[in-house]
């Protein structure tokens, strides 16, 4: 069972995950068909499922950890399967795939956060069914169930604006940005007043 508590925090979690799974549908209908050029088919498609399944997952767990009578547990663990199956046909797809060694390795941070994610959903679901009491393993189902909402934004941006935002290309972005500004840039004492 749910502890009152959490209600709020699912309630919440419920709303966006749905907003944004709407959202998504809306953007990719609109979105034009992408090029071969702006990168591997795999990698567009599993960016594609991976933000549905973080929203979805987020949106299922908190509306069946709603309904009153129900352990949390049990929505959790399921998902919490699913996701880490789809994690290793995602990881599979990837690696089996024609794409760039360094496109490959891009998409590890989704993988790891994916497992991570899943993979506290599902121990955590575990203990909730083992413990239904407990308010410890309903804590770690709330803060997979945020992140993946975060995850599944985060996709879908470099869905629908085919960008990569992940920790290392944006580091490579920021760092990029930092040394053409720093080539650039003249000190003003050094400026002619001509």
């Amino acid at each position: 069972m749910t502890h009152a508590d959490y209600r709020e925090l699912l309630v919440a979690i419920a709303g966006a995950g749905g907003a944004l799974t709407g959202l998504l549908f809306v953007a990719l209908s609109v979105t034009a068909r992408r090029d071969a050029d702006l990168g591997p088919r795999i990698i567009r498609q599993v960016r594609a499922a991976a933000a549905m399944l973080a929203f979805t997952n987020a949106l299922a767990v908190s509306l069946f950890g709603l309904v009153p009578g129900t352990n949390i547990g049990y929505p959790s663990l399921t998902l919490g399967v699913i996701g880490l199956v789809f994690t290793a046909a995602s990881m599979r797809s990837i690696v089996s795939s024609t794409a760039p060694a360094g496109v490959k390795r891009g998409q590890l941070s989704l993988i790891g956060l994916l497992l991570l994610i899943f993979g506290t959903e599902f121990i955590a679901g575990i203990l909730a069914v083992a413990h239904p009491g407990a308010g410890t393993p309903q804590d770690f189902i709330g803060y997979a169930l945020v992140t993946s909402l975060i995850v599944g934004i985060s996709r879908a941006w470099e869905l629908v604006g085919d960008i990569d935002t992940g920790l290392t290309a944006s580091l490579a972005v920021l760092t990029a940005r930092r040394s053409a500004a720093a080539a650039t840039d003249v000190p003003a004492d050094h400026e002619d007043d001509g």
